[in-house]
Parts: C-alpha cells; structure tokens; sequence
C-alpha cells in the first residue's frame, strides 16, 4: 500500500488502522470547537503532520491519517474527505473548500480483480498557497502547483502547473495568473 503497490482492502492489519482513524475522527468532529487544545491535539495523534495556525473543520473524514501531512496556516472547510491510502502532502497557506474530496485509491478495471479486492493508491501532493474551491474533487496520482485555483465542482485528473485558474470537468486550465512582485 505505502509503496503504490496493489494490496488487499480488507487485510485485517490494514482494518485496524482504518477504524482506529475513524475512533479519532468521531472525536475530533464531535469535540467542541472552543475545545481548541483537545482538538488540536486529536489532530496531531491523527495526521502525520500538521503545521501551525492550521484550522480543518468537521467533519473530517480519512481513511488512515498517518499518510496525511498539511502545512502551516491552512484551512479546509467542512466536509473534508482525504483518502490517505496513498501520501497526501499539503502545503502552507492551502485554502480548502466545503466538501472537498482529495481521493489518492484507485481501483483495477478487471472485474475479477476488483472482485477479489484488490486496490492500488498514487499520493496527491498540493502545492503553497493553494485554493481548492468547494465540491472540488482531486483524484490520485495529481500534483497541484503553488499559487493554483481550483474552481468549485472541478475534478482534477492530471497534473495542474503553478499558478494557474483551472476549472471544469475534467479540470482544465482557463487562466494563468500573475506572478506578484516579490
């Protein structure tokens, strides 16, 4: 799995880390959000890393956790969906919307195999200061540049460039944006 090869979804070894993830998850979305220290810290036992100043709304939903790392002062909105089977690497200043989906399993075309239960994962990685509008959906093995929009509803099936407007379905880039002066 870790590796990007094939593995079988429902190993027992791979099961426990799947609900000990959702044990965390139902008490990181069911704390108080004035509870800043308590949820802070059910963040950083499920993540693999998390940076300062770093707010994710619930509910929040993960396959594993451990595969996830976000930067310093980013937000994601409610109704996070990160499934970390694969890595998934966000960067600092990532502006998440509402019900966004970052999906890193992929599942074989062969009916047999997929019977069988067989999966697969590539990692998603988001670059600095990225915006991610709501409904958004980026699908395994994609890389989004820094300084990227992502519209609302689009889904990302291949690799996006810095700083860029990219909208649709499938994601398409309609617009490069200025680079600011530094």
């Amino acid at each position: 799995m870790l590796a990007g090869e094939p593995y079988l979804a429902d190993d027992p070894e791979l099961r426990e880390l799947s609900l000990r993830a959702m044990d965390l998850t139902e008490a990181y979305n069911t704390t108080p959000m004035r509870d800043i220290t308590r949820r802070r810290g059910l963040l950083a036992e499920l993540l693999g890393a998390v940076g300062e100043d770093t707010e994710i709304r619930p509910p929040l939903r993960v396959d594993y956790g451990t595969q996830i790392r976000i930067g310093s002062g980013s937000f994601a909105n409610f109704g996070l969906v990160a499934l970390d089977v694969a890595a998934i690497t966000i960067g600092d200043d990532v502006q998440i919307g509402s019900n966004v989906q970052l999906l890193t399993p992929t599942h074989p075309l062969d009916p047999v195999r997929r019977r069988a239960k067989w999966e697969a994962a590539q990692p998603i990685t988001i670059g600095d200061n990225v915006w991610i509008g709501s409904g958004a959906i980026v699908l395994a093995g994609v890389t989004i540049g820094a300084d990227t929009v992502v519209g609302a509803g689009a889904v990302v099936t291949r690799d996006l460039p810095a700083g860029v407007v990219a909208v649709g379905n499938p994601a398409r880039v309609i617009r490069t944006l200025d680079r600011p002066e530094a």
